[in-house]
């Protein structure tokens, strides 16, 4: 069995538009478990409705996937070849202005939440927003309610000081699912070695991302990737790395301007946002295998590898979601 084979890889995060075909592809892939977004820019009614799809495909395909709660569940997903799904958000709109929301999700299955989507919003400001105010005083009730019923907090698209504010007032570790450092590629999604700090620091992990508006484009090379992760791994420690693809499998066009404007923006039908092309080395999950052999190639021992494809993924999520929390005050 080879490296790849016998590694339990995690994917930070991936936003497809999940069918069986699309689940297959993880599979194919070797994946073991993944964060599925099923809200970002949803209210709370939608995104009931969005968690109800996500039970109707689960039910009718467990013979591939099942719908994760713990971090045990990606060992059990391994052994049995499914795919343990974590349900996640990204954005913190489905809690609109109420904090018991974050338990009545917690409770439907939701296990990861990031905090902003590009925006400011009631928790905070976004990485696009050209003044970030920081964290809110309902986004730090939101990170207590979160750190409580055992949610993990997911700062990728959430601005630098609203992040580092964050990382504070949180009592457990957080993640940065799908994000690399700025000085591997330029963009506001991407972050500064202060907030990759302070993350590690507290115990969290980043997962270095494969979507081509962070990573450099289509051109972007198998061993400049796997390079910056090797210096990741250096820079930060081994065991605070992890890869988050940001797969958009299934969509089309359309779906590119609502994931970017949402409600709040018209899109302009005459320069409609689309999607970037991806690197010819990976298309999609099924490319797992070609990411591992370029890990190796890199230089990165396997147990390092192992650790970065999915070990650390599997251990935060424990940490987080499997610690009996203090019951509710409401």
């Amino acid at each position: 069995m080879n490296l790849h084979d016998r590694a339990t890889v995690v994917d930070g995060l991936q936003i497809s538009n999940w069918s069986r075909p699309v689940l297959e592809e993880l599979r194919a892939g070797g994946v073991s478990a993944v964060n599925a977004t099923c809200a970002v820019w949803e209210n709370a009614a939608d995104t009931l409705r969005s968690i109800g799809q996500w039970l109707e495909l689960a039910n009718r395909n467990p013979d591939l996937v099942f719908l994760a709660k713990t971090g045990d569940d990606i060992d059990l997903a391994k052994q049995q070849n499914k795919v343990a799904v974590f349900l996640g958000f990204q954005n913190a709109s489905p809690f609109e202005d109420d904090y018991r929301y974050v338990e009545a999700f917690h409770r439907l299955g939701v296990r990861i939440g990031q905090l902003t989507y590009n925006n400011q919003n009631l928790l905070g400001s976004g990485c696009f927003e050209a003044q970030d105010a920081g964290l809110t005083r309902y986004g730090r009730v939101i990170v207590t309610e979160m750190n409580r019923v055992g949610m993990l907090i997911d700062l990728s698209h959430v601005g630098h000081r609203t992040s580092r504010e964050a990382i504070e007032e949180s009592a457990d570790p957080v993640a940065i699912t799908h994000s690399n450092p700025l000085w591997f590629f330029d963009s506001p999604r991407n972050k500064p070695d202060e907030v990759i700090r302070a993350l590690v620091d507290r115990g969290g992990v980043i997962g270095c991302c494969l979507y081509p508006t962070v990573s450099g484009g289509e051109h972007v090379t198998l061993r400049s990737f796997c390079e910056m992760v090797r210096r990741m791994a250096e820079q930060y420690g081994a065991a605070h790395i992890g890869i988050g693809s940001d797969c958009t499998r299934g969509w089309n066009q359309e779906f590119v301007g609502w994931l970017r404007n949402g409600r709040w923006k018209p899109t302009d039908p005459q320069h409609a946002p689309s999607w970037p092309q991806w690197p010819a080395w990976f298309k999609g999950p099924s490319d797992f295998p070609q990411l591992t052999e370029g890990l190796s190639a890199a230089g990165l021992d396997d147990q390092t590898i192992t650790a970065i494809l999915g070990g650390n993924w599997s251990r935060l999520f424990s940490e987080v979601m499997d610690v009996v929390k203090e019951p509710a005050n409401v």
